[in-house]
């Protein structure tokens, strides 16, 4: 086999192989020497089939894969044999006629590009200072967590006959939404229950309520917004015929030793024990996060070098592919953003190019210090992926041993975790006591480019595998320019209930 590297410009490499025809020819042989223990043809004892009649019937098809196997196996001696460390998969493309190699009539020629990894110094972790927020969980946050969970366990009972719903009080009502004097899909309800004040239902709609008494029939007028999920209902006028057919008061929740046995605790005592530890937790979770964003910003500033430009492209693509998803989610396109679209791809590109280089630098780092995920850990982290959908526990498992990709997407985050803290055991950390408030602000929240809590996926995996076919659904661009309207809220809930807005849900933060 000879290479020649035809191109080193840069960060590019392209490599010329050339594989002489007779170590093809000797591959065929061997492989046919051992189908002739294998084939069964007609006229022939088991293991007595010429080696120039299965030549003749298999000769072709065996060489296909010779040249295969070849193909993959020179790629891989020549990026050794250079000492290269490609930054994706090599593009290969074969030169000559590929019959001709087949027949055995010319040498298998193929050249190979790709870009490979910079080489680049690490930064002395040992000289960098890095400030950890921390806050103490004080009686009074205690007090407001018993508070909030009594609130959410509170009962209602039904008001004294002839009562006035108030604000707060819960009806169950029958209603039929109309526009036009004609009843539309989805307006209408049975025994649904609401809330006084809960702003479950369009603006206007519950207000008309208080006041109500079992049994009376109430037109509700409302306009739907103008940005409704359901674009048939958005901006139109709508009456409601209501009927209300119970009224409920809430009533007061004790907060003593049995409250606390609704959640499995002796005492009231031990469910304050319970919610402190826990604050205690979401509290070392945000110092946690607030000192890894720290971290990665000091590790951008004293990190620069030239990065792969199809890695920083592939991962541009994906974050602004991310982005037109979300504008087309509130039927908007880059032509409503204040800024022009040519400006916003130039921030998205910077928070490419920032993801790629720390991707590299964490990569690097567990590299040279020689950072695994165990199976172990990655065991667990499937475990917990799998608790997240009861039921379907097994299928969860079934899905990531038939998926090579989303277990790399389950090891990256842990490997990227392993890093930073071996990265914290070296830098000066000082402790800084903020307020509860100072603790949860979003680090994220005044930086337009510091979207990096999981940052390149595969960057953070040690052996240097860069394919670029990951979901990158958990590094999301970090703040969108402000649109010229407000957005328009998807109702997916519109066309079954179109009297009520749909909370957004709530997405579970990860470091």
């Amino acid at each position: 086999m000879q290479v020649t590297v035809t191109n080193a410009d840069g960060l590019k490499r392209e490599l010329k192989i050339q594989v002489p025809a007779k170590d093809l020819e000797a591959k065929l042989g061997a492989k046919l020497d051992e189908l002739k223990n294998q084939v069964r043809l007609k006229g022939f004892r088991p293991g007595k089939v010429p080696l120039s009649h299965l030549r003749k019937t298999f000769g072709k098809q065996v060489m296909g894969e010779v040249i295969q196997e070849t193909v993959g196996e020179s790629t891989q001696k020549a990026i050794e044999g250079e000492s290269l460390r490609p930054a994706f998969q090599p593009a290969i493309d074969l030169e000559g006629e590929i019959q001709d190699v087949i027949d055995g009539k010319s040498d298998l020629t193929f050249k190979m590009s790709f870009e490979v990894i910079p080489a680049f110094e690490l930064a002395d972790f040992s000289k960098v200072s890095l400030e950890r927020l921390t806050s103490d969980v004080k009686d009074e946050e205690i007090d407001e967590a018993v508070k909030r969970l009594a609130e959410n366990q509170k009962n209602f009972e039904a008001r004294a006959e002839g009562a006035k719903a108030e604000t707060g009080d819960l009806l169950t009502i029958d209603f039929v939404g109309k526009i036009g004097g004609d009843a539309f899909d989805g307006g209408s309800a049975e025994d649904a229950n609401l809330e006084l004040g809960s702003g479950r239902f369009i603006p206007g709609f519950e207000e008309q309520l208080v006041g109500a008494k079992v049994g009376d029939e109430i037109e509700v007028k409302v306009t739907f917004p103008a940005e409704y999920g359901a674009e048939h209902l958005a901006g139109k006028d709508a009456v409601f015929d209501v009927k209300v057919k119970e009224v409920k008061a809430p009533a007061e929740v004790k907060v003593d030793d049995e409250f606390a046995k609704r959640f499995g605790l002796d005492s009231l005592e031990k469910l304050r024990e319970a919610l402190a530890e826990q604050m205690k937790s979401d509290y070392a979770r945000m110092s946690r996060q607030h000192l890894k964003r720290a971290m990665l910003d000091k590790l951008d500033e004293l990190h620069s070098f030239e990065l792969p430009p199809t890695m920083v492209e592939q991962e541009f693509n994906q974050i602004w592919q991310q982005f037109e998803h979300e504008l087309q989610h509130q039927n908007k396109t880059a032509a409503d953003l204040d800024e022009p679209e040519e400006e916003v791809r130039a921030e998205y590109r910077k928070i490419a190019e920032r993801r790629v280089r720390l991707g590299l630098v964490l990569a690097e780092v567990g590299e040279k210090n020689a950072i695994t995920v165990t199976e172990q850990e990655l065991n667990q982290a499937l475990a917990e992926r799998a608790r997240q959908f009861p039921g379907q526990e097994r299928q969860v498992f079934q899905f990531y041993q038939q998926n090579p990709q989303a277990v790399q997407e389950l090891r990256a985050p842990i490997f990227e975790d392993k890093v930073v803290d071996f990265i914290a055991e070296l830098a000066t950390v000082t402790d800084k006591l903020v307020s509860r408030d100072e603790l949860f602000t979003d680090p994220d929240a005044d930086e337009h480019d510091h979207d990096h809590d999981h940052v390149h996926d595969e960057n953070c995996d040690h052996d240097h595998d860069h394919d670029h076919d990951h979901d990158h659904g958990d590094a999301k661009p970090a703040k969108k320019p402000a649109a010229k309207k407000a957005a328009a809220k998807k109702d997916e809930d519109g066309e079954k209930k179109p009297a009520a807005k749909k909370a957004a849900p709530k997405k579970k933060k990860e470091d």
